[in-house]
Formats: structure tokens, C-alpha cells, sequence
């Protein structure tokens, strides 16, 4: 064993080498003991099963032996219920190796075993950041009780959390908690591999003074064995995973829960062993989906982006992708679940079904070549993040001084970038609006916080994101999973078939009060058709598809059907200038190329530069025919335009966002002024550095 080995408690050092027997450390769980012990932040690098847990755990339990820490005293969080049930068999493990014991907290768990938990505390809590609040929250939880030990916090998957709005609540969660804890809690993030992870690093420190650490140890220099396919639809897909790898372990990604259904019910039809895994399926069925595939050999599982996190399947075999994900970042870690044994290869497999989704994927995979990965931004500003703990800190407490508001969460790194005067604007807001009251400095929920949030016990409070208002789905008693309340209420009539967990159902009995679906099984099934948003796609993946559509070279990866059909999409663009502006009758299409965000900054102000209808996606800005139809200076005003947006201040941009919606930033919103609404809005939604890059690459001497 190893230095860092030594200086881990002697009980922990004994079950380690026989109790789990170790004969040494892996380089990842050295350098982060060293690290731990040491008593600095840490942001640990590792792929899924490369020994992350284990690291943070040995020298957290070390530290909890040798100084005989009562419990709570390590709290670890994950992003989602199923990443914490797994990873309890473990835990509990470790724990119980060296006689203490570890604890699950979620909504799925009985108030029981809740209740026997506060009266003896277990040595690690696992829980969510949802669960946190509620706890911080219930006048049934002594705050004292399950905070005040506290000494370190673990947040496993912590890119998944520090790139939204979840990651802003968790950092201010955690300063209310280090607060209550009144000690300097040690921080440990778990991660995949990152494109910026210092930046994660910088966001999970928040306010505590202790030293950061960076442990990203060398990986081994493994080829990995990628192949990009077009099959054409889904039907051909199944076909393809049927023929491919049998006997193997099979995990295949699509990135939507239609697409998941669709894929399971056609694999299931042609006698593939499938499970399917999704957020509308029921905790049971998930379960029992990961628990049958971790057990299997020939079988597949196909799972939306759920699957991605850390969650243990056992050994695997081969992962495929349907389609295309957005990220680079997504694609790695989907394609980590591969090739942890020795003897294996790191593999992936792409099926696309659609012309764009093939673009989009040879697009990815020459990112990856290039070595890109996108970088996580954390949420610096978060005024309407505030107003939502404003309202949890005054319900916690039933009334609170607006100072002791600031105090608690100024630490915070979700407010690093928010000026005092807009949390105060904030908090005046939401007086004037009856959100809250004040009276002598002191607030408490006002009249209209009630209305809009007091439902449900305040349920509302407990995350950043939308309540699901699903209708479940049982099957005698066995819940299968949910549907959304749009479909229950146009095509919910009985006899009416869908397929949910990759099976046919048929409606047997719609209960609207009790928000229930009664089903038996059924022949057809069909499509759910889950309502999504419009999928918003990066900067540099669009430019880079724009690359593949321009040149002429192609990859080792591309099958001929794959070589074939991209040279179709290259023959019917030959026709577009280099500069991708096009006549479209008396206007233009401009081939941009640059994503929403981009073009969401652009085509408002062609709209108003040329008096124009104008619309947008991912790819292209159509300006319709301008109101004088002259051509060259229409042409005039597009650059104009691009190098006017280059140099603008976000809050110059305030008439771009008087368009969008105030909802998009979440339910909260109705808590936001409107000055800071627009605000949010312009740096949130609209990508200016994209803009910035697009005119240095179009307009070089501009």
C-alpha cells in the first residue's frame, strides 16, 4: 500500500485490505485521500466506475473514526432518487465495514423509517436538494438534529448540477446548511470529465475559506471504437441492435421518451430481451429495469440521458446511440459506460434515423476528434433564485429579518454576479406584490405568496423546477409510470392504447379527482407524444455541422451509407455562398449556422433594421421580403447588423428580451421586477460571446 494508504485510520486501513479486499489504492483514490485529509475543497475527475465513491468515502470515514463524529456527519447528494438507491447497497457497505451506518432521505422513503432516523441519526445521509429544502422547511425535522454534525458534503454527478438553475438552489441550500452546521463544511464534488472543471471547482466552494484541490490523475490512452450509421427510422434501428453484438450486454441511448418507447415496443416485438428506462416510468419499474439488466447478459436497455449518470448496471458490453446527443460532454460519459474491464474497448455506436440528426452526429464526433469539450457555466446570477429562498427562508422560519436574508446567502455562488441592489429590488418587488409582507424589517409570507405557492404544502417550495401534474398509470396494483395531463385529456378514452415501459396498454378507467389511469394490457399500444421543448443547440456544434456540410473529407467512422447520404446533404448546399446567405424571393435565407442563441440575438434586429418578418432556428435567420426590396442593402444590414450585436452590453439588448417570455425563468418569475427580468433573459437565453465569435469568423477585418 501506499503513503496515502498509511494515513488513513488503522480500523478503516484492516477492512479495507480484507474486508473489501484491496491490495492497493487506485491513483484517483491516492490522490484524493492526500487531498481530504488534508482538509481542502475537492473536484475528483474519474470515469463511472473508476473509483470515485470509494475515494471521497475512505478519508471521510477516517476522519469520522478518529474523531469519533457523531451523526449526521456526512451529507451526499446526487441529482436524482435512482443515482441514491443505487449507490445505498454500497454505502452502507462502506459504513458498515467500520461500524456505522449510512441512510437514504427522499420522497419514495416511509415516515417510519424517517422518524427512527431522527431519533438515532445514521453517520451519512443521502438525500437530493429537493429533499434538503424540505427538510429545512418541515416543522417535523429538527434542523439541529440533522445538520448540526455535519463536517463534510459529497455531491456525486456535480457537473449535472453546477451548469442550471438546480446547481444555483444546491449552493444556497448548502450555505443556509453550513450556517446551522456553524463550522466550514469540506466539499467534495464527483465528476465526469469537463471541459472548464476549475470553474466547477470555483462554484462548489462558495463561501468556505478552505483550500480547493483539482484530482484529475492520467487516464489510460485507449482508442475508443466509435461507428456512425444511417438506418433510415427506428424500425431499422431495432433491426440493427437485434443483428448487432448477440448474447452481449447492450445499452442503447435515445434522447427523447417518445423515441425510448417507440425503440423498446419494436426490439420487444422482435423477441429482443428489452427493458426501457425513463422519468415517466414508475420507481418500481426502474428498479426492476436496472436490477434485470444488471443481472443479464443478452439483453438491451434503452434509456433516455437518466442513464448517463453514475448509476451501476454492471459490466456492459456495447452502448449505442439513437440519433444524436446535444453535447460532447453527454457522449462521453454515455460511452464511459463502456470499456471498464481490462480486456475492453470504450465503444459506441450511432443509429440515426433522420438526415439532420446524421449531421448533427458526424458534427459531434469531429468535435471529439478535435479534443472539445463544451464548458459547464454555473448560474452567477440569480436574483430569481433568491426571491424562491426567500420564500423558503421566511416559511422555515414564519418570519425573517431582511438583513438575515442577505447574511445567509451572500456566500452564495449563484448571487457572485448579482448586485445588493437587485436583491433589494427583489425583496421590494415582492412586498409590493403581496408575495411577502414586511413590517419592522421583518418578512413573512404575504397574501399572494399563499396563492401561488402555498398549494400542496407548500410543495412548490421545495424545488426550482415545475410540480409534474402527471396522471399515474396502474396496472391492477402495480404502477406502471405516468402521463401527461394533455394526453389523458384528448386521447385518454377507454379503449384508447399507448405504449409506457416499451408494453401495449389499453385504457380501462380515467379517475380526474384521484389524477389516475386504469389500463389492462393491450395489442397495438402507440405513441404517448410527450410534449417537449424546442431543442437548443450549442454554438460550436452548429458551426462545426456547417464545416461537414462545406467540406469534402469524412471519417473513419462513417459507414458507406453514412458517407453516402452526407455527400447528398453536401451536393444539395453546393448551391449556398460561402458566406451562407441565399435569395429567397424579394428576402433571404441566411444559413448561420450559429444556433438559437446566436440568432435569437440577430433576427430581432434585422426584424427592426429592415422592417421584415424574420424567423429563426438552430441554423438559418429568413428575413421576408423588406419593405424597399432592394437586395444590397439588405445584404448591408445583415453585416451591420452582426457587428453592431458584437459590441453590445447585455443591457442594451433589453428590447430583445421585452419579446421573450418572463416564464422562461421558471416559476419564480412572477418574484422578478421586470428591469431584472429582461436582464436575466438577455444573458441567459441569447449567446453574445457567440455573436462576438460569429462576426470574428464571418467579418475577420470587421
Amino acid at each position: 500500500m501506499t503513503d496515502a494508504f498509511d494515513r488513513l485510520d488503522p480500523a478503516l486501513q484492516y477492512q479495507i485490505a480484507y474486508g473489501l479486499g484491496f491490495s492497493s489504492l487506485r491513483p484517483v483514490q491516492e490522490l484524493t485521500v492526500d487531498a481530504v485529509l488534508d482538509g481542502a475543497n475537492v473536484v475528483v475527475l474519474a470515469p463511472t466506475a473508476g473509483g470515485k465513491t470509494e475515494a471521497a468515502f475512505f478519508p471521510l470515514l477516517s476522519k469520522v473514526l478518529a474523531g469519533n463524529l457523531p451523526g449526521p456527519s456526512i451529507l451526499y447528494l446526487t441529482p436524482i432518487k435512482a443515482l441514491i438507491n443505487n449507490q445505498e447497497e454500497r454505502l452502507t457497505r462502506l459504513t458498515g465495514l467500520v461500524g456505522r451506518r449510512a441512510f437514504k432521505w427522499h420522497g419514495d422513503v416511509s415516515d417510519s423509517r424517517r422518524r427512527a432516523f431522527l431519533r438515532e441519526p445514521a453517520d451519512v445521509l443521502l438525500t437530493t436538494p429537493e429533499s434538503l429544502e424540505a427538510m429545512l422547511v418541515s416543522s417535523r425535522v429538527g434542523n439541529e438534529i440533522v445538520f448540526g454534525n455535519l463536517h463534510a458534503v459529497v455531491i456525486d454527478e456535480v457537473h449535472a448540477f453546477a451548469g442550471d438553475d438546480r446547481g444555483g438552489h444546491l449552493a444556497a441550500v448548502l450555505e443556509r446548511i453550513q450556517r446551522i452546521a456553524g463550522r466550514d463544511l469540506q466539499r467534495v464534488g464527483l465528476s465526469a470529465t469537463v471541459g472548464n472543471p476549475e470553474v466547477i471547482l470555483d462554484w462548489m466552494q462558495g463561501s468556505s475559506r478552505r483550500e480547493r484541490r483539482l484530482v484529475d490523475p492520467p487516464k489510460p490512452a485507449r482508442a475508443p471504437e466509435i461507428q456512425l450509421d444511417y438506418v433510415k427510422s427506428v424500425a431499422n434501428a431495432a433491426l440493427v441492435i437485434e443483428k448487432l453484438h448477440p448474447g452481449r450486454k447492450r445499452l442503447v441511448f435515445a434522447d427523447s421518451r417518445r423515441k425510448v418507447e417507440q425503440l423498446g415496443r419494436a426490439l420487444d416485438q422482435r423477441g429482443v430481451r428489452t427493458f426501457v428506462m425513463h422519468s415517466s416510468l414508475s420507481a418500481a419499474e426502474r428498479s426492476l429495469a436496472e436490477r434485470e439488466f444488471s443481472e443479464g447478459r443478452d439483453c438491451v436497455i434503452v434509456a433516455t440521458s437518466a442513464m448517463e449518470l453514475g448509476i451501476d448496471i454492471g459490466d456492459l458490453d456495447h452502448v449505442l446511440q439513437i440519433d444524436s446527443p446535444r453535447t460532447v460532454a453527454s457522449f462521453l460519459q454515455r460511452m464511459g459506460r463502456t470499456g471498464r474491464r481490462a480486456d475492453t474497448t470504450p465503444n459506441c455506436t450511432f443509429l440515426c434515423t433522420k438526415p439532420d440528426q446524421l449531421l448533427q452526429a458526424a458534427a459531434l464526433l469531429d468535435l471529439h476528434a478535435r479534443g472539445f469539450i463544451e464548458p459547464v457555466h454555473p448560474v452567477l446570477d440569480g436574483p430569481h433564485l433568491f426571491a424562491h429562498q426567500a420564500l423558503a427562508m421566511t416559511l422555515e422560519r414564519g418570519e425573517l429579518p431582511r438583513g438575515e436574508l442577505h447574511a445567509a446567502l451572500r456566500g452564495a455562488t449563484m448571487l457572485a454576479n448579482t448586485p445588493d441592489e437587485d436583491l433589494d429590488a427583489v425583496l421590494t418587488y415582492m412586498v409590493s406584490e403581496a408575495i411577502l409582507t414586511e413590517d419592522d424589517g421583518l418578512l413573512r409570507l404575504g397574501e399572494q405568496g399563499h396563492r401561488l405557492f402555498g398549494a400542496k404544502n407548500f410543495l412548490d417550495l421545495y424545488a426550482v423546477f415545475e410540480a409534474s401534474q402527471d396522471f399515474t398509470v396502474f396496472h391492477g396494483r402495480n404502477e406502471i409510470g405516468f402521463l401527461a395531463p394533455l394526453w389523458v385529456a384528448q386521447k385518454g378514452k377507454l379503449g384508447a392504447e399507448f405504449t409506457l415501459g416499451g408494453k401495449p396498454w389499453q385504457v380501462r378507467g380515467v379517475d380526474h379527482r384521484r389524477r389516475r389511469v386504469d389500463v389492462a394490457r393491450g395489442e397495438r399500444g402507440g405513441s404517448i407524444g410527450w410534449v417537449g421543448t424546442p431543442v437548443a443547440l450549442g454554438y460550436d456544434l452548429c458551426r462545426t455541422m456547417w464545416s461537414v456540410l462545406r467540406g469534402e473529407a469524412g471519417s473513419p467512422a462513417w459507414t458507406r451509407r453514412t458517407t453516402e447520404e452526407i455527400d447528398g446533404q453536401r451536393d444539395a448546399c453546393a448551391g449556398v455562398p460561402a458566406d451562407g446567405v441565399e435569395r429567397l424571393g424579394a428576402g433571404f435565407r441566411w444559413f448561420t449556422y450559429a444556433g438559437s442563441g446566436v440568432n435569437g440575438v440577430l433576427a430581432p434586429m434585422l426584424e427592426a433594421a429592415t422592417n421584415s418578418v424574420v424567423r429563426f432556428d438552430n441554423f438559418a435567420i429568413e428575413v421576408q421580403a423588406p419593405a424597399d426590396g432592394r437586395m444590397l442593402e439588405a445584404l448591408e444590414t445583415i453585416t451591420g447588423t452582426l457587428r453592431d450585436a458584437a459590441t453590445k452590453d447585455p443591457a442594451e439588448l433589453d428590447w430583445i428580451a421585452a419579446s421573450l417570455d418572463p416564464a422562461l425563468l421558471g416559476k419564480f418569475a412572477p418574484c422578478i421586477p421586470g428591469s431584472i427580468a429582461r436582464r436575466l433573459l438577455t444573458t441567459r437565453l441569447l449567446d453574445l460571446d457567440g455573436v462576438r465569435t460569429l462576426k470574428d469568423t464571418l467579418l475577420p477585418s470587421g
